[in-house]
């Protein structure tokens, strides 16, 4: 799942759960709705976990437009405790990950066919939004 910075879904891809993160890369950016312009003062970034931390990653990442940062488990935390107000990244995606679980139907998948349940998660994700949406009004 890609997100933005407040966990809005931005794009998303269903795949076999014993699939490492890390081979879904272009995929998951590719499957992004909404595409970031594209300006070579203002490049936008893409914050990764350990997962992704692989040699041809980060060209990968470039290639796309994007700026790759990646970070450990115990690197936030640290920061969060020295700098007052620093906020978390990593824990954007997976908080999204909770919101889509409160979602009954997807919670447990039931669907046989991976288009049926990919169909469910992008309903989820555009009610996430339009939730979102309501808040920042």
């Amino acid at each position: 799942m890609v997100t933005e910075g407040h966990g809005i879904p931005l794009g998303v891809v269903v795949a076999a759960a014993n699939q490492n993160d890390s081979t879904l890369l272009e995929e998951t950016l590719d499957s992004r709705v909404v595409q970031p312009p594209i300006h070579e003062e203002f490049k936008q970034n893409l914050c990764l976990d350990k997962g992704y931390d692989t040699l041809a990653m980060p060209d990968r990442v470039e290639a796309k437009g994007l700026i790759p940062h990646i970070r450990t488990r115990g690197e936030e935390r640290r920061q969060k405790k020295r700098k007052r107000g620093f906020r978390a990244r990593r824990w954007v995606v997976e908080r999204t990950h909770a919101w889509i679980n409160r979602f009954d139907k997807l919670f447990i998948r039931r669907e046989k066919k991976a288009e049926n349940y990919l169909g469910l998660v992008h309903l989820a994700c555009a009610v996430i939004t339009l939730r979102s949406c309501e808040v920042f009004e």
